[in-house]
């Protein structure tokens, strides 16, 4: 692994001491996931009730479309980094409106947000 690369995963994922034993166990009730379309994509753990979510099984139907059925290890989503944020904040915000929002409603609304943010 390259500098550049170690130094783009601290800064996305944060420095995180991956050998130690603690580090590999879940919180129950939570599973773990791997976001980004890059060769080293960040590890989130979630509540694993949201992989029921409409948003959360589209995400995942894109990620088939991306990466296939066969990897090996944690759940693959092909998507920004920034946006599966964005969806787990709005899912943790427990706002009705998720549950009604379609996944293209989603990232327009996460650009749209994005886009006044940089202005």
């Amino acid at each position: 692994m390259t500098a550049t690369r170690v130094i783009k995963k601290i800064l996305c994922c944060g420095l995180k001491n991956s050998s130690s034993k603690s580090a590999n166990q879940l919180p129950q009730g939570h599973v773990r996931v791997y976001v980004g379309k890059e060769e080293f994509p960040c590890k989130f753990e979630v509540e694993a009730n949201y992989l029921n979510h409409p948003l959360f099984e589209n995400l995942l139907q894109l990620s088939v479309e991306e990466f296939g059925y066969s990897y090996n290890g944690a759940l693959r989503i092909a998507c920004e980094i920034d946006l599966f944020k964005y969806l787990l904040d709005l899912l943790k915000s427990r706002n009705p409106v998720a549950h009604y929002m379609e996944l293209q409603d989603l990232i327009s609304k996460f650009y749209s947000i994005r886009k006044k943010g940089s202005q």
